[in-house]
């Protein structure tokens, strides 16, 4: 049989609809939701999902915001000690952990001071900058000066406390201080602005990410489906591609 010229257009405007309606269902954003996270997930959570309105800052901040009644959806922590905390409050759902980070110092792009490793951070004269305390990275940051036997001598060089890791990564990139503690997501989006010293594999904190639903939300099964979205293979794949690890590295087996 014969097609005829009209035949054959409709059918090319038929699938030009279907391709559209595909591309559109597969742009679909989760709107109406306010998603309070942690300021390392300043570039990634957008990538996911452009819907929400993102409130991103210090985990610490943030979670006493919600305390307070804060119209938070959904809460993104860089630990899983603050979600578990507002969970044992009644405040979130249960927490479900997404993803891992890793601890770095970075130093300005031209390395001034001339710092090579943790341990060159305990000279006179060196200026440090990290997060406070009650800040998840600045409770890493700790924790990895202890393990080390470092933290009297790094501490006595810190110079200032910041209330998150975007401000530690500022203040470096711009040379207002020798180095700082950050996330290596965080040193990804400077490129060409610090240098990453490591810091050694035997002293890196688990630094692992928590997410959960706020209970007073009205918007429950948006935040729910923003939660899944997380979780899920494209969302996975997005925090891969800035830098976060996933859960779980590859398995490696003993040989028989």
């Amino acid at each position: 049989m014969r097609w005829t010229r009209s035949r054959a257009s409709a059918l090319l405007a038929a699938a030009a609809i279907a391709s559209a309606i595909g591309a559109s269902a597969a742009r679909a954003t989760i709107g109406g939701i306010t998603v309070y996270a942690a300021s390392s997930l300043t570039g990634v959570f957008p990538a996911i999902d452009p819907g929400p309105a993102y409130s991103f800052g210090g985990s610490n901040a943030l979670a006493a915001q919600i305390e307070l009644g804060a119209p938070a959806d959904v809460f993104a922590s860089a630990n899983t000690a603050l979600p578990a905390q507002l969970y044992a409050k009644g405040l979130v759902e249960r927490p479900v952990d997404f993803t891992r980070n890793t601890l770095v110092i970075v130093v300005p792009r031209s390395n001034p001071a001339g710092i090579h490793s943790i341990y060159d951070l305990t000279r006179p004269g060196v200026s440090v900058d990290i997060a406070a305390a009650g800040v998840p990275v600045g409770a890493y940051t700790l924790q990895v000066l202890s393990q080390m036997n470092l933290r009297s001598a790094v501490l006595a060089n810190v110079v200032s406390q910041e209330t998150d890791v975007r401000e530690v990564l500022a203040k470096v990139a711009l040379g207002q201080v020798d180095a700082g503690f950050v996330y290596a997501t965080d040193a990804r989006t400077v490129p060409g602005q610090v240098s990453v010293v490591r810091v050694p594999a035997w002293a890196q904190p688990t630094v692992t990410y928590a997410i959960a639903v706020v209970r007073s939300s009205p918007h429950q099964a948006q935040a729910q489906a923003f939660v899944r979205e997380v979780l899920g293979r494209a969302g996975q794949a997005q925090l891969g591609r800035f830098g976060f690890l996933p859960l779980h590295g590859p398995k490696t087996g003993k040989r028989r």
